[in-house]
């Protein structure tokens, strides 16, 4: 095939305009000058095509060629992403260290799947079976956790002419050859898919399952449905990345995803560390064998952040096509946007609000609406998810900043961080008065059958005397906490309780940095058995302070700590609840 070779005739930054090449198409991969630069077109007028360079672009000048390849910006998909470090363009970091230094060097290229690597392949296929879209011809154990589906691409069918036996092989072998009409097709361990094009699925479905995360903040109060999209706006230091961490490690999914895009580059090294050194908490072994990391910091390329952002979905949708439950961190979508913003500019585009481009929020969109509950291709009806959570960096922590509201627009969870909970040591640092889920109705039935009867009952009770509390506390500044009434001031002890023995976790503490629902459900339904019996006590003609000093208090403030093994010693706090309001009336009576 002829080598279609085009000139540069400007460069500005990671814009690259070239001419020479009629036929040119949106989103075409190309190499940029003699040290063939990664690029994408993402402008097309005449034979002029404006590209978006991944990598740095000095010293490129006009007349140097490009090269255009024809083929669309796409990501490599089989065995061995688990586990993978890769850049915003899917090269391996670890491989691009070992074999050129701990810089990454421009114009290099490192094959994202390790082409020498063996895998056992089990086949699950045929001679002569019907197969299309998605179906599975073998399985491979990527790694302890997670059995690898070797699945027929999209929109490839036929019969199957040929399957390799049970075996060691590596990525690039021929496993299978499909007979379609007059062509015979060679599939192999792996396929392209581009990035930018969401992979297709038989059909959408209502999420109607929780992400469990065992932050009783998030679990109890704010749920994300597995399939859900959630968004973790907040200011420097709120404890954005930190949310993200622990859903990594804690949250209900198969595989995640995490994408550093455009975040410090000491952030992701805490990533890099972090995660080889965590235990899964369900299997005990290391954390890396469900996860890949999309690393793509500040200091690399502005350009790349987009396709590290697209980079990244593509491969959760992929583990999603298998039947697997996937939840993908965006850390943070802010520095995407911030790219969008540069590159709109050098385009000359006329600027939307605060100089985003106009198409932000559908860009935005198109991201998010990757996420669902769905049924996948495949001749089996197998249901599975993809959860997005995306961090939004917005400057002082505005909430009107256009990254905000058009991730909003789009998404049905809103984490909003608090800087003052995070600077009290609050975590996590989300602001009870101003999140919210639009999930949480939809998953009634689901708590009150796996957590126990009454939950959604719970959570309206908790949020309404949060907010009562916001009301009362405006009033104690400014006429004291004598004004109030006696059940006033109990529905700010309540309300402490909540905030401190409920919603406070400690991430570092064993017992405490995950908690499940039925245990949560414990937790609340103490503090409310607490209120419910204060408030008859109050009736009863009981001084406020006699009940608030009550030493069962205690024992439901370290309720938190009690191991998920002795649930049964919520039983006995209860009890005691019960005997301490009535020795206390015993004591009234014979007064």
């Amino acid at each position: 095939m002829e080598e279609r070779v085009g000139k540069i005739v400007k460069v500005a930054g990671p814009l690259v305009v070239a001419k020479g090449i009629p036929n040119a198409k949106m989103y075409e991969m190309v190499y940029v000058g003699e040290k063939r630069l990664f690029g994408e077109i993402i402008e097309v007028r005449g034979d002029m095509s404006s590209i978006q360079v991944y990598e740095d672009t000095s010293g490129i000048g006009p007349n140097e060629p490009v090269f255009f390849t024809g083929m669309p910006l796409s990501v490599e998909l089989g065995p061995g992403l688990i586990g993978s470090i890769y850049d915003g363009v899917q090269r391996p970091l670890d491989e691009l260290m070992a074999r050129f230094g701990e810089f990454v060097q421009r114009g290099i290229f490192a094959a994202p799947l390790n082409r020498e690597k063996l895998w056992h392949f089990v086949p699950t296929v045929k001679v002569g079976m019907e197969v299309s879209s998605n179906d599975v011809l073998g399985e491979v154990q990527e790694t302890p956790l997670i059995k690898h589906k070797i699945l027929v691409p999209p929109n490839v069918k036929g019969k199957v002419l040929k399957i390799v036996k049970e075996g060691d092989y590596n990525v690039e072998t021929v496993i299978a050859i499909l007979e379609d009409g007059e062509k015979n097709i060679e599939l192999k361990m792996y396929h392209k898919w581009p990035v930018r094009l969401a992979r297709p699925v038989k059909m959408r479905v209502p999420p109607d399952e929780p992400l469990v995360t065992g932050q009783r903040t998030i679990d109890m109060f704010f749920p994300i449905a597995k399939g859900g999209t959630a968004c973790v706006p907040g200011p420097f230091g709120s404890g954005k990345t930190v949310v993200q961490h622990q859903l990594s490690k804690w949250a209900d999914a198969d595989v995640i995803v995490f994408i550093g895009c455009g975040e410090r580059g000491n952030e992701m090294t805490d990533v890099l560390i972090e995660f080889p050194e965590l235990r899964d908490p369900k299997s005990g072994r290391p954390l890396m064998e469900r996860t890949v990391l999309v690393a793509n910091t500040s200091n690399m390329p502005v350009a790349a952040r987009e396709a590290s952002v697209f980079t990244g979905i593509t491969i959760a949708e992929y583990y999603r096509d298998m039947g697997y439950n996937v939840a993908l961190m965006a850390d943070s979508t802010s520095r995407w946007a911030e790219a969008m913003r540069e590159m709109s500019g050098r385009l000359e585009e006329m600027p939307g609000e605060e100089g985003y481009p106009a198409y932000l929020a559908s860009r935005i969109s198109s991201f998010y609406e990757r996420a669902g509950k769905v049924y996948v291709l495949g001749k089996e009806d197998v249901v599975s998810s993809l959860s997005v959570i995306g961090a939004v960096s917005p400057p002082g922590g505005d909430l009107s900043d256009p990254v905000v509201q058009a991730t909003l627009r789009t998404v049905r969870v809103f984490w909003s961080l608090d800087a003052t909970l995070a600077y009290a040591r609050h975590f996590p640092a989300i602001h009870w008065l101003r999140s919210y889920s639009m999930y949480a109705d939809q998953l009634k039935s689901f708590y009150d059958k796996n957590a126990g009867v009454g939950w959604n009952e719970y959570r309206a009770r908790a949020l309404s005397i949060l907010r009562k509390e916001a009301e009362l506390q405006e009033m104690v500044r400014l006429v004291g906490i004598d004004a109030l009434s006696s059940h006033d001031r109990l529905t700010l002890e309540i309300a402490r309780s909540i905030r401190e023995d409920f919603l406070q976790q400690d991430a570092f503490d064993p017992e405490d940095t995950y908690t499940s629902l039925k245990k949560q459900y414990k937790m609340i339904k103490l503090i409310f058995t607490f209120a419910n019996f204060a408030e008859e006590a109050l009736k009863k003609g009981i001084e406020l302070e006699k009940i608030v000093s009550l030493p069962v208090r205690i024992d439901i403030s370290r309720a938190k700590f009690i191991s998920e093994k002795n649930l049964e010693k919520f039983d006995e706090i209860e009890e005691k609840i019960k005997q301490s309001f009535d020795s206390l009336l015993g004591e009234v009576q014979y007064a």
